[in-house]
């Protein structure tokens, strides 16, 4: 999170100016890591990369075995539901 030494206070990414400054004092505000990254431009809704930020150490995150197995079951269950309103 953004920490101003002067305010003593955390901002939040979109609430800095366009620059990265401090929205009350206007000093320049370091930033810090998102999972271990240093933060090298300043995010907004241009530059959000979501699969970036969801992959860990470079490697991209899989989905779990047991939420592909409950996505299977749920459509079975709603499969068979339309079968029985015609039964």
């Amino acid at each position: 999170m953004p920490w101003c030494e002067e305010c003593s206070k955390y901002f939040v990414p979109n609430a800095l100016t366009t620059s990265g400054d401090c929205p009350k004092c206007g000093s320049t505000i370091s930033q810090s890591n998102i999972n271990g990254k240093p933060i090298v431009e300043i995010v907004t809704p241009e530059t959000l990369d979501l699969r970036k930020l969801a992959s860990l150490n470079g490697n991209q995150e899989r989905v779990p075995w047991h939420f592909k197995l409950l996505v299977a079951m749920l459509v079975a269950y709603l499969s068979w539901r339309v079968v029985s309103l015609f039964i």
